[in-house]
């Protein structure tokens, strides 16, 4: 148990006075944004706030978040599957209550920081600090509410920050970025002395090895779930410097999306094979119902089982916002 000194600068609303443990985690799908999240705002409270405080993952990190935790030598936070009732914890990129485990409600919600849009559902016990802005990236956020406290950051939190960004933004080409996302990474870079393209480069050829996962696993590996019009949705995007490799396995994973969808309780799974840097994407169509929400929400007709989709690359402002029943 620690006390706090409440003239510390920039602290939290909820750090007056006596506090336990915190976990801090992400959404049950860690893509780099999650798993590098929970570890950046842990060294924050950590080291700056004098809080105990622990990054969680709520399952495995996709293979580019394990490369930047193995090139910047961060230790993997534990996997976790629930929480424990009045548990303190810090929830970041999310705040939507599918993407987080069924007993979160139960634990205390300090604060929220996230650059999705705000899906509700969460009940908390007592208010909280929410930071929800739009952004690329939570890190992006994390870099303005550490404030000046950033210089402080140790080179493996700054490469794990500037790794976020530059996965969330697709290297400033996604049309979720914005200028502060750049600026932040730039800086970031120049402090480390490294190079964007080349490292972004092989960021992006780790995330596109996925030999070793199964079609079920591919399904789930970069999802999300949605309610659009009572139709429970899994929306999967599975970015890739070489969709053809993930195309060749077309007959195995929509043979896999029916049992897919019924064992995760949605009605349909719409994955989408997204080429990296080149700013398209190729949707899976499995069935009608697939093909009609298809077809509905992005103006186009299909009469295969795959849908090529020029310039959509983002689920947050391209595709989520466009999904018609």
């Amino acid at each position: 148990m620690t006390f706090i000194n409440i003239n510390l600068i920039r602290l939290p609303i909820w750090t007056y006075g006596r506090i336990e443990m915190i976990k801090i985690f992400g959404h049950k799908s860690p893509d780099t944004d999650s798993t590098g999240s929970p570890i950046i705002w842990s060294w924050y409270l950590n080291i700056i706030c004098g809080l105990e405080a622990e990054p969680k993952l709520l399952g495995e990190p996709n293979t580019e978040a394990n490369f930047v935790l193995d090139y910047w030598k961060v230790e993997k936070p534990e996997i976790i599957q629930e929480v424990s009732e009045n548990e303190k914890v810090v929830i970041v990129d999310t705040n939507n209550p599918s993407e987080l485990p069924q007993s979160v409600s139960n634990a205390e919600i300090l604060e929220i920081i996230d650059h999705h849009l705000l899906v509700g559902g969460l009940k908390t016990k007592s208010p909280l600090k929410m930071t929800i802005r739009p952004v690329a990236c939570t890190a992006t956020i994390m870099h303005d509410l550490i404030g000046n406290h950033a210089k402080k950051m140790p080179n493996s939190i700054k490469g794990v920050m500037l790794s976020c960004i530059l996965s969330d933004t697709l290297r400033f080409r996604s049309p979720t970025t914005t200028e502060q996302d750049k600026q932040v990474a730039l800086s970031l870079a120049n402090e480390l002395e490294i190079d964007i393209k080349e490292f972004a480069a092989k960021m992006f050829e780790a995330k596109s090895d996925v030999s070793s996962f199964s079609d079920e696993e591919l399904l789930r590996m970069d999802s999300k779930k949605y309610e659009v019009s009572n139709k429970k949705l899994r929306i999967s995007v599975l970015e890739t410097t070489s969709p053809e490799t993930i195309l060749k396995r077309k007959d195995g994973l929509l043979k896999a999306i029916p049992k897919t969808s019924k064992e995760d309780g949605v009605d349909e799974i719409l994955l989408l094979v997204e080429k990296k840097l080149k700013q398209e994407s190729t949707l899976l169509i499995p069935n009608e119902n697939t093909r009609k929400i298809a077809e509905k929400s992005f103006g186009k007709k299909s009469n295969s089982d795959l849908m090529k989709l020029l310039g959509v690359v983002s689920r947050k402002k391209q595709i989520i916002p466009n999904i018609k029943i």
